[in-house]
């Protein structure tokens, strides 16, 4: 099959290339290094012709709230158009477990872009996912001031970012199925203790400082409500897998 991956080098991205290639597949990756701009649409139309599927796994550049729902709705509306245009049978994107009414920060971006990938023509896949065990990087590195970190408060069941891109790939395979069954992590973790271990690990001395946000964004991460049901399908690799693994 011919697959375009929208966000090929991102932190799901780049698996979703690596195992969709390792299953045979021709895979064509749209990122700004590759001359495409989704935000604009330039050269979209050339990467999309003659694909089987296309995967959305664009990351918008902001957590906040407008900027998120602006990158989101433009690049989901210009996938969405060049994929009718070029008559593509499938389109696939990833959002967040647990975000339903979270109308905030980047989840309201996430819901805008549902919403815009159910009621196109496109046929498509929608797999809802839990953070990623690579939110930690993130969090370590935007928080970090000297030797402490301000960790927001926050409790996840991460799932690491491989496997999430396998489910996309089956999902790619098993042609559009609506939204599929939720992926999470396999252990409740709490923020402030991945970074903790993470920085443990890597042998930086930063001391990671637990704090309460306020809004509604925040909330929503120390609730507890972004870890997913009892229905959804569990990942295997846990945090100290993943971490081992990335360390060496």
């Amino acid at each position: 099959m011919r697959i375009v991956v929208a966000g090929a080098t991102g932190t799901v991205g780049r698996h979703v290339v690596r195992v969709a290639e390792a299953r045979g597949h021709d895979v064509v990756r749209v990122s700004r290094a590759t001359g495409v701009d989704v935000v604009s649409g330039l050269g979209l139309d050339a990467a999309v012709r003659g694909a089987d599927a296309v995967v959305d796994v664009l990351n918008a550049p902001s957590i906040l709230k407008q900027p998120a729902v602006a990158f989101v709705t433009a690049t989901t509306r210009n996938l969405l158009a060049a994929e009718a245009r070029a008559g593509t049978a499938h389109h696939v994107a990833v959002s967040v477990v647990g975000i339903d009414g979270v109308e905030a920060g980047y989840y309201a971006g996430k819901l805008a872009q549902e919403r815009l990938v159910t009621a196109s023509a496109v046929p498509f896949s929608l797999l809802r996912a839990t953070q990623f065990h690579e939110f930690a990087e993130v969090i370590l590195r935007q928080t970090r001031r000297g030797r402490v970190a301000i960790v927001p408060s926050a409790l996840l069941r991460p799932v690491a970012a491989s496997e999430v891109a396998e489910r996309l790939v089956l999902a790619v395979e098993d042609g559009p199925g609506g939204r599929l069954r939720e992926l999470t992590g396999p252990r409740d973790e709490r923020l402030a203790d991945l970074v903790r271990r993470l920085a443990a690990a890597e042998g930086d001395p930063v001391h990671p400082i637990e704090v309460r946000l306020p809004g509604t964004y925040w909330r929503a991460q120390r609730s507890g409500v972004l870890r997913g049901g009892p229905d959804a399908d569990r990942g295997t690799i846990s945090f100290e897998e993943w971490l081992a693994a990335r360390t060496g």
